[in-house]
């Protein structure tokens, strides 16, 4: 890298594929350019770079060029060392094991109905692929439910001389041992063909159809299982069917919290929700959506194991990608049809994508929660504090208004199992100046710490204060007025614009410090901040809403349900109340003078 001048002097211009080296050797980032010199230069040219690019170019050594002869060749070798090399500085989706299929075999003169993996053979039907294996069982639950075909292995068959326990439950129809024709079990796999492919009206006519003959054949016990296959149908239908998409599309959801990303997939063929599947991938510091996406998009369909012919039409997204079109052509040639990239702002496409990103929020949370996952913070945020052991209790303080309207106070807790939600606690502040953060802190940490030496319980191992070196302080002078020691008190304040990986600590026995983005002990703390956040808004809100619902006669002493009652009555409501003058509320009925005075200066913010 000391002769960078001369390298990017000859650098060619055409697409290709970059592998920044680290002092070993190893590949600590793999892009791609539609201009290799344009691309590669924009590294060095001295304007200001991201946080992200300039951790990396501090451990850049060498660089590696791969000239390729079209973008599109780049985007596959991009995706392709991504997987080989696994850089530190790329995106990575960890689950690369390959996706199901549901199998039907066709060689057999009863074909049989079966989860599959890997690479596709002749002689069978795939249908897929789908998000998860449970996903897979769920729909051949439901075709042995509707078409009763089987689903043991041709050993196991051959091997039959009575039916098995799925013909007694109506699972199956017995073709191992003679109990259905060949003919009938061949159009109940064409039934289910045609289910798979998304036909299920059709399926409907055609049932309603053998129904109406079987019925005027007299064949009563054959129509009525046409009937209940087609209520049973029609109940699949109703739960499964997807407005959102016509046909064939893929619905990604983005979330991130704590420094953990999630991206949940919809599946949806033939117009009907296949299921969904999360995926964490590893992320480095400082990443942006975009950048996330873009890597997903990739490594989930370019880097597949399933046949290219499997790629949706249609795939919907949450932002905006500046090489969309790059992206569609891409996976367009690699589908062998069109394939649309789309990011819906309203319609239909638009409340699955908020369906999509809700679930990636939902399974973000259970994975943050998960037990495994706390301990292995907790570790982290021990080494990081300098602790002799693991907390056992961590408490979290945030406060929450509205230009000061409705202050409250949230307390969360966590413990080595996570968060111990019966142990939360909301506060609301009354009696300070309205907007004083600070007041409102040391009023929440009196009323809670008094109540922890009242009852005698134990006290935290770490307080976390949103907030900075003020409200750090008033912390600590609440403590000693208390008398409490041998909780450590950590102020938590947000960075630029509250944007995630820039949280300043606080400490009162050192200096304001900085954690990396990546480090698990900062993850934690911002995952137990935002619960704490959270907490506090949703109770701000709930105070702010009934505050506003709230009459102003519900305010005044001495004022009941029927005097309010009668006040409405006299005046024709709220409005015609607040305009009445003096004399005239003290013509109500059960309203004397000193009731009506009090009512003018409530609705004339007056003393009289």
């Amino acid at each position: 890298m000391q002769n960078i001048k001369s390298f990017l002097t000859n650098l060619s211009h055409r697409p290709g594929v970059y592998q920044m080296l680290g002092e070993k050797g190893e590949v600590l980032y793999v892009g791609k350019a539609k201009n290799l010199k344009k691309r590669v230069s924009s590294y060095f040219s001295g304007k200001a770079q991201d946080l992200k690019t300039l951790s990396l170019l501090k451990h850049v050594k060498d660089i590696d060029i791969t000239i390729t002869n079209s973008e599109t060749e780049a985007v596959l070798l991009e995706c392709n060392l991504i997987k080989k090399h696994h850089p530190r500085y790329n995106v990575l989706l960890r689950d690369d094991k390959s996706y199901p299929y549901i199998l039907i075999t066709t060689q057999h003169p009863y074909p049989r109905i079966d989860l599959y993996r890997g690479p596709r053979k002749k002689n069978a039907l795939y249908f897929g692929p789908y998000p998860s294996a449970p996903a897979v069982r769920e729909t051949i639950s439901l075709l042995q439910k509707l078409f009763r075909l089987r689903t043991c292995r041709d050993s196991f068959y051959a091997a039959r001389t009575r039916p098995c326990m799925l013909y007694q439950i109506g699972r199956c129809t017995g073709p191992c041992v003679g109990l259905i024709s060949e003919a009938d079990y061949a159009e109940n796999v064409r039934l289910a063909v045609m289910f798979l492919e998304g036909k299920s009206q059709e399926i409907i006519k055609s049932l309603q159809t053998a129904m109406e003959i079987a019925a005027q054949e007299l064949d009563f016990e054959q129509a009525a299982q046409y009937r209940d296959q087609i209520a049973r149908l029609r109940q699949i239908q109703e739960r499964q069917y997807v407005s959102a998409a016509e046909g064939d599309a893929d619905i990604i959801g983005y979330a991130m919290q704590a420094g953990v990303i999630c991206i949940q997939l919809f599946s949806i063929r033939g117009g009907q929700l296949l299921g969904s599947r999360s995926y964490f991938p590893s992320v480095p510091a400082y990443s942006e959506s975009e950048e996330i996406i873009a890597a997903f998009l990739t490594q989930h369909y370019l880097n597949h194991p399933s046949p290219v012919e499997s790629l949706p039409k249609q795939i919907i997204i949450d932002v905006n990608l500046c090489e969309q079109t790059l992206f569609e052509k891409v996976l367009t040639e690699q589908a062998q049809h069109k394939v649309e990239i789309l990011h819906p702002s309203r319609g239909e496409k638009k409340k699955w994508l908020t369906m999509a990103v809700t679930s990636a929020k939902q399974s973000l949370a259970a994975h943050l929660f998960a037990k495994t996952n706390i301990q292995e913070r907790a570790i982290a945020l021990q080494k990081t504090l300098g602790l002799e052991k693991t907390p056992q209790r961590i408490e979290c303080f945030d406060i929450s208004h509205t230009m000061g309207e409705a202050t409250v106070a949230s307390c969360v807790v966590f413990d080595q199992n996570g968060p111990l939600k019966s142990d939360y606690r909301r506060f609301n502040i009354n009696d300070i100046t309205p907007g004083d953060d600070v007041a409102a802190m040391r009023q929440v940490l009196q009323r809670r710490f008094k109540r922890l030496q009242k009852e005698a319980v134990s006290l935290p191992d770490i307080v976390l204060i949103d907030g900075g070196i003020t409200q750090l302080s008033v912390a600590q002078s609440v403590m000693t007025e208390l008398n409490i020691q041998n909780v450590l008190l950590v102020g938590v304040s947000k960075g630029p614009d509250r944007k995630p990986g820039f949280e300043t600590l606080h400490r009162l026995d050192q200096l304001p410090f900085h954690l990396p983005a990546d480090s698990l002990a900062l993850h934690f703390i911002q995952q137990i901040r935002d619960e704490a956040h959270r907490f506090a808004i949703t109770g701000h809100r709930q105070r702010r809403d009934k505050m506003r619902r709230q009459s102003p006669l519900e305010l005044i002493p001495g004022i009941g349900a029927k005097r309010r009652r009668e006040l409405l009555r006299y005046f024709g409501g709220i409005q015609g109340l607040a305009h009445a003058s003096l004399d005239e509320l003290s013509k109500v009925p059960g309203i004397n003078r000193s009731l009506a005075e009090r009512i003018f200066s409530i609705f004339h913010d007056a003393t009289i």
